[in-house]
């Protein structure tokens, strides 16, 4: 086989390939029209922008997810002008990353009901006490009920979503 031959062949069989960043770049987008739609807190930066990235972990595998939801942080942070400041918005960008890989493995595991309960206790109650450092008890009691909402707003969306296209030709 000529070189030519060897490089389409390796390029097709790379979990990189163009349809997958395809994907990436059409899902990062939605969570960036999700940055824009906020649910009112205390911090400003709690919005619609997980429902991509949940939903991406579902359909398209958890790391995948993770890049999504990841950069949906991101760009929900700078909408509202990084309020918590860029540290500790990457720390929960990061935290929103493991929360869509967890997502997707207790899917795989036990099904879609407990990983929107997980997916909700995670990113809901889990993500408000990593802020203990920074808010204080104070804080993550004022941040989590939000927090909740916004949570399971989002990772119930992707679940309907999943559920809905799960079998299809579309994933």
């Amino acid at each position: 086989m000529n070189n030519l031959g060897t490089k389409y062949q390796e390029s097709k069989l790379s979990p990189w390939n163009v349809k997958r960043l395809s994907i990436i770049a059409i899902f990062i987008a939605l969570s960036a029209v999700g940055a824009l739609i906020k649910i009112p807190s205390p911090v400003g930066t709690i919005g619609m922008d997980s429902a991509p990235g949940f939903f991406s972990a579902l359909a398209f595998g958890g790391l995948t997810g993770a890049i999504i939801i990841a950069s949906g942080h991101l760009l929900t942070a700078a909408v509202a002008g990084f309020p918590m400041t860029i540290p500790i918005h990457l720390y929960v960008a990061v935290q929103m990353a493991l929360w869509a890989i967890v997502y997707r493995w207790v899917n795989e595991k036990l099904g879609l009901i407990p990983a929107v309960i997980v997916g909700i206790i995670l990113n809901g109650v889990v993500s408000s006490f990593a802020m203990l450092p920074f808010m204080g008890m104070g804080g993550v009691m004022g941040l989590m009920p939000f927090l909740i909402v916004g949570a399971a707003l989002n990772v119930i969306i992707s679940a309907v979503a999943y559920k809905a296209i799960k079998g299809s030709r579309l994933i």
